[in-house]
C-alpha cells in the first residue's frame, strides 16, 4: 500500500502528490438529547462552516475503539488509589466485565487541502510530488521542506480556523492522531492503537533542523497487503475447511458465487482484504450512489442515525465546494439540457414524464436560493461508508444490513465491484480522490449538506468519573461515566434527575452514585425524607464507621439561621422561614411586626430564633391593649407552638451547640427528615403563598 503522507508538522500534512493538508479535530454534539434549539443552531453552524470551505475538503467521521482499560483508566484518573483501595477493587471489577466488549466512540476530523502561497511553491509542491514517487523506489528518503514553506502554511492554517470559527469547534489535530487516522484504517476489526493514546501522545510530527524539515519515516504504514475480493485462509461461511474448498471447487466449475463470497466471482467477494502485522481485516466499502432530493429535517440526519447500527461504521465525506457563481451557470445548463429533454417528448401522446416536473421543480427551487444570497454555495459530496469484520462473512452481513437500512430511508447504497480499494484510500489523509467517483456525486446546496447530520454524536456523561451504565441510543456498548463531584470545575451542572416507574430502581441508581463520590475520595451530604431511614442505613453499611447521621426527630445539633450565619444573611433565611412556617404574608401587618422582631434580635450580642419570640413575648406585654401587642402576642403563641414540638427543637433551641460545617466530617453525611411533611399540592397552590415567595425571590 502506498503511504500518501511525506511529512507531518503540527496539524499540517505534506501528502505524496504535492498537496498540503490541514488536519482539524471537530468538536461532536451530542445530538439525540439536544433541544430543537441546539439542533437548528448546530446545523447553522455547519452550514456557515461549509460556506467558509473552499476547493475539496473532507470530513471523516471515524468510529475509535475503545478498550476497557482505557475505560477504567479514566474512571481512576485524579484518585488515590492507595487511600481509596475500594475504588481499585470497583475498578478492576468492571474490567473484567467490559473485556472482550466491542465498544467505540465517534470522532470527527476535517481536512482542507491548502493553496501553494506562490506559483513557485505550488511548481516545487509537483516536482517533489514526483521526486517522492521515485525516492520510494530507490529507498530515498523524500524531499525535505524548507522552512519558509512550513511558515507560510503555517499562517495560512492560522487564518482558516481563524474563518472557520462560526461554525463547530475546531481544533488542529496533534501529529499523532494523524498516523492514528491511517493506523485505524487499516487495522478495523483488530487490535488498532487506541486514540487515547494519541491524544497524549507527542510522537509522530516532523522537526525544523537546519532550516529544513526533518519527520520521521511513515513507510511502516505501508507495510499493508491490500486484495480486493480476496479468498481466506480458512473457510467462508461453511462448517469446515474442507467443506469450503469442495463446495468453492464447485462453485468455480460453475464460474459463479451465488452471492455468497465463496466462489471465484468478485462480484460475489465485494469485501477487501486489509492484511497486516496486527492480522487480517475484512472491510465492505460502500458508497451512496442515490439520495433523496427532499427529506424531512427530523429525518434527514442519516449520518447521526449511524449512531443506532449495533456495529462500528466509518464514513468518510470527500466535498467539492462550487461558489455560488458557478453554481449558478451549472443550473441554467441544467435547465437548458431540460429543456431539450422536454422537446424530445413533445411527440409522445402521454405528454412529459412525471421526472421532467420533478426536476424542474428541483433545478427552480436551487436557483431560487442560489439568488438569495451570493455567500450560498453548491456541495457536491461522495460518502463512503466502511463496516468491517474479523471474517469475510461478518463484514458482508453488516453491509448487507447497513444497506438495508438505508434503502428504508430512500437512500441507494452501492458496494462498487473494482472500487473498494479507491474507495478504501478515502480514509486516508492526504490520499487524493479518485476520477472514478465522480459518478458518485450528490448535488445539494450547504443548509441541505448541514442536514445530514455531521459532526453529532450520542455520547452521554463525563470524560471520567463513575461508570453509571451504558447508552441505550447506541447499537454498541457505549460506556457513561458521571463525575458529579468533578462537575463545578468544569464549569458544569451537577444536577441529576432519575426518573421511573415505581419499583425501577431510581434510589438504588441514586445510592450507587453518592457511594461512587465517597469512594472516588469524596464527600456525600444527603438528606433523608424516607419513612424507615434507609439513607442512614445504606451510610453505616457502605462506609464502615465513616458515616454522620443528623437526626431532625432527635435534635443534637441547632440548624438555627440567626446562630449560624452573618446578621443579614441570617435574618434573611429567618424571615423566610418563619413567614412559611407562621402562614403570613411578608408584605401584611403581622409580616412586618415578624420582620422588625428578626432584624432586632439579628443585631443583638446573642441572637437566636428563642430570642425573636422572646422578644414577640414582651412586644405583647408592652401595651395589651394595642393592635401591635395583639399581633405580637399571635405570633409568639404560634411561634411557642412550633418551638414546642420535637421538630422544632433544632431551630428553637439556644442550649443545642450550632451546627458548623467544618463539622460534617463524614464521608457520607445524613440528614434525616422522617416526620417532617412537604407541603400540600393545596398549599403550594394558594395564591397567597405564591405571592409570598415570588416577593422573597
Amino acid at each position: 500500500m502506498r503511504v500518501p503522507i511525506r511529512h507531518i508538522v503540527d496539524n499540517l500534512l505534506w501528502s505524496s502528490t504535492g498537496t498540503v493538508w490541514a488536519v482539524f479535530r471537530v468538536t461532536a454534539v451530542s445530538y439525540r438529547y439536544a433541544p430543537a434549539r441546539a439542533r437548528a443552531e448546530l446545523v447553522s453552524r455547519l452550514t456557515s462552516m461549509v460556506r467558509q470551505l473552499d476547493g475539496a475538503p473532507r470530513w471523516y467521521g471515524l468510529a475509535a475503539r475503545i478498550d476497557a482499560g482505557e475505560v477504567v483508566s479514566r474512571m481512576v484518573k485524579d484518585v488515590d488509589l492507595v487511600r481509596h483501595p475500594g475504588w481499585e477493587e470497583t475498578a478492576q471489577a468492571w474490567f473484567a466485565w467490559l473485556a472482550g466488549d466491542e465498544m467505540f466512540r465517534r470522532t470527527h476530523w476535517l481536512a482542507v487541502p491548502l493553496k501553494a502561497p506562490t506559483r513557485q511553491a505550488a511548481w516545487a509542491g509537483q516536482l517533489a510530488a514526483t521526486w517522492t514517487e521515485l525516492a520510494d523506489l530507490l529507498g530515498m528518503a523524500p524531499v525535505p521542506v524548507t522552512e519558509q514553506e512550513v511558515t507560510a502554511y503555517r499562517q495560512q492554517a492560522r487564518h482558516l480556523a481563524a474563518s472557520l470559527s462560526s461554525g463547530p469547534g475546531l481544533r488542529p489535530a496533534r501529529p499523532a492522531e494523524i498516523v492514528w487516522m491511517c493506523r485505524h484504517a487499516i487495522c478495523r476489526g483488530l487490535e488498532e492503537p487506541l486514540l487515547m493514546e494519541a491524544e497524549r501522545s507527542p510522537t509522530g510530527g516532523g522537526r525544523i533542523i537546519g532550516g529544513a524539515l526533518r519527520s520521521p519515516s511513515y513507510l511502516v504504514l505501508g507495510q499493508v497487503r491490500l486484495t480486493e475480493g480476496g479468498l481466506p485462509a480458512a473457510g467462508f461461511g461453511g462448517p469446515s475447511d474442507v467443506e469450503d474448498r469442495t463446495s468453492a471447487r464447485g462453485r468455480s466449475a460453475r464460474g459463479l458465487g451465488h452471492g455468497d463470497g465463496g466462489g471465484t466471482s468478485l462480484i460475489a467477494r465485494r469485501w477487501l482484504e486489509v492484511e497486516s502485522e496486527a492480522g487480517t481485516s475484512y472491510q465492505a466499502q460502500l458508497v451512496v450512489a442515490e439520495q433523496p432530493a427532499t427529506a424531512v429535517a427530523s429525518a434527514a440526519d442519516v449520518l447521526a442515525q449511524l449512531e443506532m447500527t449495533p456495529f462500528p461504521v466509518d464514513y468518510v465525506i470527500d466535498l467539492l465546494v462550487v461558489p455560488s457563481e458557478k453554481a449558478k451557470i451549472s443550473v441554467r445548463r441544467k435547465k437548458r439540457e431540460l429543456v431539450d429533454q422536454a422537446d424530445q417528448y413533445g411527440a409522445e401522446t402521454s405528454g412529459l414524464p412525471d421526472s421532467i416536473y420533478n426536476a424542474a421543480g428541483d433545478l427552480g427551487e436551487e436557483s431560487n436560493r442560489l439568488e438569495q444570497t451570493t455567500s450560498e454555495v453548491e456541495v457536491q459530496s461522495v460518502t463512503a461508508l466502511t463496516v468491517w469484520g474479523t471474517t469475510p462473512g461478518e463484514a458482508e452481513q453488516r453491509a448487507r444490513t447497513l444497506a438495508g437500512a438505508f434503502t428504508g430511508l430512500n437512500y441507494q447504497i452501492v458496494r462498487p465491484v473494482g472500487s473498494q480499494e479507491t474507495l478504501f484510500s478515502l480514509a486516508l489523509p492526504g490520499s487524493p480522490s479518485s476520477p472514478r467517483l465522480r459518478e458518485f456525486r450528490q448535488h445539494e446546496l450547504s443548509g441541505d449538506w448541514a442536514l445530514r447530520g455531521a459532526g453529532t454524536s450520542v455520547e452521554l456523561g463525563d470524560e471520567g468519573g463513575a461508570l453509571a451504565g451504558f447508552s441505550a441510543d447506541s447499537g454498541t456498548s457505549l460506556p457513561v461515566l458521571i463525575d458529579l463531584a468533578g462537575a463545578p470545575g468544569r464549569n458544569r451542572s451537577a444536577s441529576l434527575g432519575v426518573v421511573g416507574e415505581l419499583g425501577s430502581g431510581k434510589s438504588i441508581v441514586q445510592k450507587t452514585l453518592a457511594i461512587s463520590v465517597v469512594d472516588r475520595g469524596g464527600q456525600a451530604i444527603v438528606i433523608d425524607r424516607t419513612p424507615l431511614r434507609e439513607w442512614a442505613s445504606f451510610a453505616r453499611a457502605a462506609t464502615s464507621g465513616r458515616a454522620q447521621i443528623v437526626d431532625a426527630a432527635t435534635a443534637t445539633v441547632s440548624i438555627d439561621p440567626l446562630r449560624l450565619f452573618p446578621a443579614a444573611d441570617g435574618a434573611r433565611w429567618a424571615i423566610s422561614y418563619l413567614t412559611l412556617q407562621l402562614g403570613v404574608g411578608a408584605m401584611s401587618p403581622a409580616g412586618a411586626l415578624l420582620s422588625h422582631a428578626v432584624h432586632h434580635v439579628a443585631a443583638s450580642k446573642a441572637p437566636s430564633m428563642r430570642a425573636v419570640l422572646d422578644y414577640l413575648a414582651a412586644l405583647a406585654g408592652e401595651d395589651q391593649g394595642s393592635r401591635r401587642a395583639q399581633e405580637a402576642a399571635q405570633l409568639a403563641d404560634m411561634l411557642a407552638i412550633v418551638a414546642e414540638d420535637r421538630f422544632g427543637q433544632m431551630v428553637f433551641d439556644p442550649s443545642l451547640p450550632p451546627l458548623r460545617w467544618q463539622d460534617l466530617t463524614g464521608d457520607m453525611v445524613v440528614f434525616t427528615t422522617a416526620g417532617l411533611l412537604l407541603p400540600s399540592k393545596e398549599a403550594l397552590t394558594d395564591p397567597k403563598l405564591l405571592a409570598q415567595r415570588r416577593w422573597r425571590r
